[in-house]
Parts: structure tokens; C-alpha cells; sequence
């Protein structure tokens, strides 16, 4: 029996795909019964993600390119269309993040956490819909806490997330008229590669656990759902927004 939810008959596409919040996010597009393309920088890094859609029954297409790279991008929809496959979801999740005080931020830095996490979603958002050519479709970008708050030593992730929700807002009141919906995801306290300098503070730790409401860190697999329901005809009336996944730490604060 479909529901609102059901995935059945859907392409999508995910970038990131190779670890952390982009293979659970992957894993359960393809438990509600999507078929997936996954990308990452290099497709040997995809082979466990393909291993779990495809242990759930799905295809998993596999694809490399570079988010921070334009001509990257271009050559992934190109490639995309000459195998005959057509995303009717894109999961916007490829990022990078380097702490470091903001007085010894140099150009380099900025622009690679810049042209990752903000230029890469735009012109990744922008092919997508171009290739959708009129047809409804469905964006979930991978925001944070950072769309909404500043966290010392993360300046350049800082402005690139909350570029990414002016993003997410702004295309989604340009491509309503389309049938594209733009939404995002702000992802709480999870502990992945790159928040990993974070988790290995004893002190932040100690600290920070106290403020999350719901008294625990993210567990990879709780922005799933999230995930599933914003790409769904479950969220057919919800664009330009962020569901902060967040245990209740943006409601205390």
C-alpha cells in the first residue's frame, strides 16, 4: 500500500554519498523506496553505501565529481544523462569544514569551505533543475546549526551554511511556479569526520551535552526520516524551510 511517504518509483540523487550523514541519508531514501545515485569524489570511496541500497533491494548508480569544481558538477549531468538517468530528488550533502580561529583564516581556506559547501549546492541545485525541464522534483540541502547561529572557529562553515538557507529560501520561491521544492535539513551535534576536532574535546563535550534537551548527540540514522519526509509527497506543501534535527537544542537556546 503506497503512502505519502513511499519513495516507490523515485531517482536520487545524493552527493557526499561515501560516509556520514550522506550514506544514512542515501540508505533511507532507499528503504522508502528509492533508487540511488550516489557521488562522491571518487566512486571506490561509494562501495559501502552501494552495499546498503542495494542490500535494501534498490539500484545504487555510482558517480564521481567534485563539488567544489564547476566543470566537475557539468561533467556529472552530462554523464548523468548520457546513462539515461533522470534525478527526481537531489540531496544537496557534499561539505567540508576546518576549525580554526578566524584571525588566521586565509583565502585558501575560505574558498575551499566557500566553493564546497555553497557555490557547489547552488550550481549542483541549478543543473538539477535544468534537467528536470518543467517536471516537479524535490531539494533537501545539507544545512546546520550554523544557518542559524555563529560558532567560534568555524567562520567560513559559518557563512557557508547560512548562505546555503538564504539559498534555500530564494530558490525556493523562484522555482515554486516549476513544482521544485527547496528544502534543508540543520543537522544538530553528530559525530562524523567532520566534526570529529569537536568529539575529541573532553571539555566541549562535557559542555555541550547538558544543552541538548533531549540529553544525547545525534545518532547518524535520526536525520533519515527527516530526509525521506522532506523529498516525499508527505512534504508536497512544504518549501523554503529548515527542520532543525537538533534534539531540541535550537528550541532551548
Amino acid at each position: 500500500m503506497s503512502t505519502p511517504f513511499s519513495l516507490t518509483g523515485r531517482l536520487a540523487l545524493v552527493t557526499g554519498a561515501s560516509r556520514g550523514l550522506g550514506r544514512v541519508m542515501a540508505a533511507g531514501l532507499a528503504a522508502a523506496g528509492a533508487d540511488v545515485i550516489a557521488v562522491a569524489r571518487d566512486t571506490a570511496s561509494l562501495e559501502e553505501t552501494a552495499a546498503e541500497v542495494e542490500a535494501l533491494g534498490r539500484r545504487c548508480h555510482r558517480f564521481a565529481a567534485d563539488a567544489a569544481a564547476l566543470p566537475s558538477i557539468e561533467a556529472l549531468f552530462a554523464g548523468l544523462a548520457e546513462a539515461g538517468l533522470a534525478p527526481d530528488i537531489l540531496v544537496n550533502n557534499a561539505g567540508t569544514e576546518q576549525v580554526c580561529p578566524s584571525l588566521d583564516v586565509d583565502e585558501a581556506l575560505w574558498d575551499r569551505i566557500l566553493d564546497t559547501n555553497l557555490k557547489g549546492a547552488f550550481f549542483t541545485a541549478q543543473r538539477f533543475a535544468r534537467a528536470r525541464a518543467g517536471r516537479p522534483g524535490a531539494i533537501v540541502n545539507t544545512g546546520s546549526l550554523t544557518s542559524a547561529v555563529g560558532v567560534p572557529t568555524a567562520t567560513a562553515y559559518t557563512a557557508s551554511k547560512s548562505g546555503l538557507l538564504g539559498m534555500t529560501r530564494a530558490l525556493a520561491t523562484e522555482w515554486a511556479p516549476l513544482g521544485i521544492r527547496v528544502n534543508a535539513i540543520g543537522p544538530g551535534y553528530f559525530r562524523t569526520e567532520l566534526t570529529e576536532p569537536f568529539y575529541r574535546d573532553d571539555a566541549w563535550r562535557e559542555g555541550m551535552l547538558p544543552k541538548i534537551p533531549m540529553g544525547r548527540f545525534g545518532a547518524l540514522e535520526d536525520v533519515a526520516g527527516t530526509c525521506v519526509f522532506l523529498a516525499s509527497d508527505a512534504a508536497a506543501y512544504v518549501t523554503g524551510q529548515i527542520l532543525f534535527v537538533d534534539g531540541g537544542y535550537m528550541a532551548s537556546i
